[in-house]
């Protein structure tokens, strides 16, 4: 029996990058994964096609994370179809790095509606439908810790936010046998942040290994807390960054 079979998974932002990385890596340990995505249509289709072929269950849902209810709906979408959720990855975010000085009001609302708002109403949906050994993992950064260059801060600041919702979660959920924990990605090859990309080689000079980690590597984190080994990690923050908060 796979570490995952029988468990019902939302992942938001699955249909790229990490999230597709994260979707893939669940699917595989038996879980029925069910992600959302917002312009990569062709992208989300084809990865169900994907895990379909190799016998996995996978299914997409157009969902905004920027849109509050777009997320209570996908919420709801998965719940009506597969009756519960089990696992909720709070995986889609944004980032709009520019001077301080250019950042405007949408810059904020928005960045703050992907990485902050979304996933406290897909948590909050989520969770009323979760039963004992239910798991809410989130995706924040490293840049939550320590902001190694400029142009970052509206990112660090939502991000930053998800380590306080983080802990208090894990109070309000741990009476009912939920976990709650953080991953905090360091710089990831993925076209959001490529390892060629133009910022790439002063990431790089702050990692102590000295490279750009792999998205599968953050999988096999979300992986590990998504599963039963994981059950007395509760309101943490796991860092992956390679050394660069060292």
């Amino acid at each position: 029996m796979k570490r995952l079979e029988n468990k019902i998974a939302l992942v938001t932002g699955g249909s790229r990058g990490m999230g597709a990385a994260i979707v893939k890596r669940l699917a595989g340990e038996g879980a029925t994964v069910v992600f959302t995505y917002v312009k990569g249509a062709t992208q989300a289709a084809a990865l169900v096609e994907e895990l379909t072929a190799q016998g996995q269950q996978a299914a997409a849902i157009a969902a905004d994370s920027a849109d509050a209810q777009a997320v209570i709906g996908a919420v709801d979408h998965t719940v009506n179809t597969y009756g519960r959720i089990d696992i909720l990855v709070n995986n889609a975010g944004t980032a709009v790095m520019k001077e301080f000085s250019e950042y405007t009001l949408e810059d904020y609302e928005h960045t703050m509606a992907v990485n902050t708002r979304a996933v406290f109403v897909g948590t909050q949906a989520a969770t009323k439908h979760m039963g004992n050994g239910g798991r809410i993992i989130t995706i924040g950064s490293c840049m939550a810790d320590r902001v190694v260059g400029p142009y970052g801060t509206l990112y660090s600041m939502s991000k930053s936010a998800l380590t306080a919702f983080n802990k208090g979660l894990a109070r309000d959920l741990g009476n009912r046998g939920i976990t709650t924990n953080l991953v905090q990605p360091g710089p990831v090859d993925t076209d959001m942040n490529p390892a060629d990309g133009p910022h790439a080689d002063f990431q790089r000079q702050h990692i102590a290994l000295g490279h750009y980690g792999k998205a599968t590597d953050v999988a096999d984190l979300v992986s590990f807390l998504a599963g039963p080994e994981s059950s007395f990690i509760n309101g943490s923050a796991l860092t992956i960054d390679g050394g660069l908060n060292s």
